[in-house]
């Protein structure tokens, strides 16, 4: 674990999407106080998320939120020691909010201000002191799945990542939020889906594995979900009987979990025995037959699966302060002139390039 000390707590803040999220930690990575504000509400009419609607209420929620949050850490804005903000990949209209509101801080108070890479913020999150006994050493094989992500990541150290194999089409999540459409579960669909799933036969329907068997780890899920979509269709007109949801939900998870876990096997191998560790993150983690596979498959191969607990899986403010608190004791911040990015892959050059403040 790095061991720099800091001169004091950091804020974090993530708006990358559609969740509004605070966190301070202190010094050495204990929580503070956090706090996540859904848009699940002022999405649900639409389908999915709307980024005019998830900007502004951004705009609206994330100043109050510093101040609650602030309040509830009995921290000063003077005491902190960094201020970060997820600047990237994300929706750009919400990576301005948390990076204008981080850097008016940073600038009114003399402090450091840390871009973060909302996917690194996942990647390291499993490192925040008291989740793994023992803590995480690098290196380790990362496995991220989400509505908007889905790789296998060789993480080497702080900034330095391997994308080993990712999604040709959708992700995951993604997937899940089209099928959880489908069968009427309105949106999202993910955790609707699970739970229509756990009364369900997953061995009814034979949906099929998108590049199984491939000798590369790569993901695609675009058939599976059109493999669905052909199942609805042929079946009587009207909403669908409650055990033939439920059995397309199971048969559907099945499918996905089993993609996953062959895949990350093939990431393992992969790996070439530098790593005995499996890290997922993200919000697919929180599925639980998910999980399963994946701790099968891991100990298949003699890995250890070891994940963030739900509420850090998730999009939350806790990981970006642990990002930033990760790189300001390596002595990296950025200068004020960083511009969000829509699009940040883990293994752009910069991630401890040039564009870092050192010293």
């Amino acid at each position: 674990m790095p061991t720099g000390r800091l001169s004091g707590p950091i804020l974090g803040i993530e708006s990358s999407c559609d969740e509004t999220a605070c966190a301070v930690l202190d010094a050495d990575g204990r929580i503070l106080a956090e706090a996540v504000l859904s848009q699940e509400a002022e999405h649900a009419p639409y389908g999915g998320v709307v980024p005019e609607i998830a900007a502004r209420a951004h705009l609206a929620h994330l100043p109050d939120l510093v101040r609650r949050v602030m309040g509830q850490a009995g921290v000063g804005y003077a005491e902190l020691g960094g201020v970060a903000a997820s600047a990237g990949p994300g929706l750009i209209g919400g990576l301005i909010v948390g990076t204008g509101v981080a850097k008016g801080i940073a600038l009114a108070h003399g402090t450091p201000f840390v871009a973060v890479n909302h996917l690194e913020a996942h990647a390291l999150t499993v490192r925040l002191p008291g989740l793994v006994e023992d803590g995480v050493a690098f290196p380790y094989l990362l496995l991220l799945v989400s509505g908007g992500h889905c790789q296998c990541v060789a993480v080497d150290g702080v900034g330095r990542y391997r994308k080993l194999g990712g999604t040709v089409d959708d992700a995951a999540g993604e997937a899940f939020d089209k099928v959880g459409k489908l069968l009427g579960l309105g949106w999202p669909g993910g955790p609707a889906l699970e739970r229509l799933a756990s009364g369900g036969d997953g061995a009814r329907y034979a949906f099929p594995r998108p590049m199984k068997g491939r000798d590369n780890c790569d993901f695609s899920f675009s058939g599976l979900k059109t493999a669905v979509a052909m199942e609805v269709s042929r079946q009587p007109p009207g909403p669908l009987p409650h055990q033939v949801a439920a059995d397309i939900a199971a048969s559907f998870q099945r499918a996905v979990a089993e993609v996953l876990a062959e895949r990350t096997g093939r990431a393992i191998a992969m790996m070439g025995g530098a790593s005995d560790l499996l890290v997922v993150a993200g919000g697919v983690a929180a599925n639980a037959t998910i999980r399963a596979a994946l701790e099968i498959e891991a100990a298949r191969h003699g890995y250890r699966m070891v994940a963030p607990p739900i509420r850090l899986c998730t999009d939350n403010a806790v990981m970006v302060a642990w990002a930033a608190l990760e790189r300001l004791r390596l002595g990296w911040s950025d200068g004020l002139d960083f511009a969000p990015r829509p699009r940040w892959p883990l293994d752009a050059p910069d991630m401890i390039g040039e564009r870092l403040v050192t010293g």
